[in-house]
């Protein structure tokens, strides 16, 4: 492949140069993906901006430079581990005051071509890279791609379809700051710190054991509105979005582990958890009708169903492996605020009930809490494994 040095001058920016007095923009985020044909990098950067892009060797490398920005603060001192046959790693650091540089590490002698264009709305860079195969290698490994399962339901969404996966999940730790939750009768035990304990240990254990991003809603004790919480995952653009509480009841037997996902309801019980967890919310009758139309349209309900079912499913199983008489309340559905508007498949975890004395002891456990947590991480991998899609181990992207 020739050497190529391109300089993008924007016709609507005739005098736009790296130098210029316009405001840096952030560059927000860098995502990826490996199709089996190719390898696609995006870079989202907050406004129109020149870039331009070269070739170097020893070592093979691609860089970017994006003028007039700055780095998002996540972003620093970030690298990506790809390690496929022909893609290392993806870096990007603050180059100098006005530009900050992406770096492919790549394997020249291995690639085919490579693409770099821009897209609108939100302005992103685009860099696609075409590995050197063989048609009998391409063919070997597209039939080692495992084929997505149906739902239970035996149908096939359109994200089965079309063959999409996971790369980022955004967790939501219910309630925070001034709005506490559930909280026990001797005020020791608060739901708004334990959700966020259990959110902190599933983002662990996921991190340090797969190479799916991780964000919280919160990281802190800090307030957020129960319609902002899925607006934070749709700016990041993430896959699935998994809002965790712990239930209570005024019947003090009332107890075991349930999940819901968004949709209408006639259960007694989901009425009263919906009107519950709803209970922050600032929207006024007259929205009812634009309420219930979000509702009806939203077309994630089959997947958010079958991500609840197997979250479910691993959280009972987990805690009944060390603890006695858990209880499956099952998965159902449920008008909850905090999916509603969310734009990727969206549950809500009830763990388990404060106001039951025994899940009451249990829940300032330690032991307990982490098991929730597991049966959590490993739901998620089952769910994304029913795509077609092997989760990588961190391990195994870094070798």
């Amino acid at each position: 492949m020739k050497f190529k040095k391109i300089i993008l001058i924007f016709l609507i920016l005739p005098f736009f140069y790296c130098f210029s007095l316009l405001p840096r923009a952030k560059v927000l985020k860098v995502r990826y993906h490996n199709h089996p044909f190719f390898t696609r990098v995006v870079v989202d950067i907050e406004a129109l901006r020149e870039y331009y892009y070269g070739k170097l060797y020893n070592p093979d490398r691609i860089y970017i430079d994006f003028c007039q920005t700055e780095l998002d603060p996540s972003l620093k001192n970030k690298v990506f581990e790809i390690n496929n046959i022909y893609l290392k790693r993806i870096r990007i650091a603050q180059h100098s005051y006005n530009i900050v540089r992406a770096v492919l590490d790549l394997d020249f002698s291995k690639i085919k071509d490579f693409r770099i264009f821009h897209l609108m709305d939100p302005f992103r860079i685009v860099i696609d890279i075409y590995p050197k195969e063989r048609e009998s290698e391409l063919k070997r490994r597209i039939i080692s791609y495992k084929p997505p399962k149906p739902s239970r339901s035996g149908k096939y969404s359109l994200v089965r379809q079309l063959g999409l996966g996971v790369r980022t999940i955004v967790l939501d730790p219910g309630h925070g700051g001034e709005d506490p939750g559930a909280v026990s009768k001797d005020k020791l035990l608060i739901e708004k710190e334990i959700v966020l304990d259990i959110a902190r240990r599933v983002k662990r254990i996921l991190e340090e054991n797969t190479d799916l991003e991780v964000i919280l809603t919160r990281e802190s004790d800090t307030f957020l509105p129960l319609e902002d919480r899925a607006v934070i995952a749709n700016q990041k653009m993430a896959d699935l979005f998994i809002s965790i509480h712990a239930n209570s009841s005024p019947n003090p037997n009332a107890r075991g582990v349930e999940t819901y996902y968004l949709n209408f309801t006639q259960d007694p019980h989901a009425v009263e958890v919906a009107a519950r967890e709803n209970a922050t919310s600032t929207k006024n009758i007259g929205e009812m009708e634009k309420i219930i139309k979000k509702i009806i349209q939203n077309s994630k309900i089959e997947e958010s169903r079958e991500l609840a079912l197997t979250i479910q499913k691993s959280i009972v199983k987990n805690l009944s492996s060390v603890y006695s008489n858990i209880k499956d309340l099952g998965v159902k559905g449920g008008p909850f605020w905090v999916l509603i508007g969310a734009d990727m498949p969206a549950i809500l975890i009830e763990t388990s009930f404060l106001s039951n004395p025994y899940e009451n002891e249990r829940l300032r456990s330690e032991r307990y809490r982490e098991l929730i947590a597991k049966g959590i991480c490993d739901g998620i991998i089952n769910y994304i494994n029913s795509l077609g899609k092997n989760v990588k181990s961190r391990g195994e992207s870094r070798r």
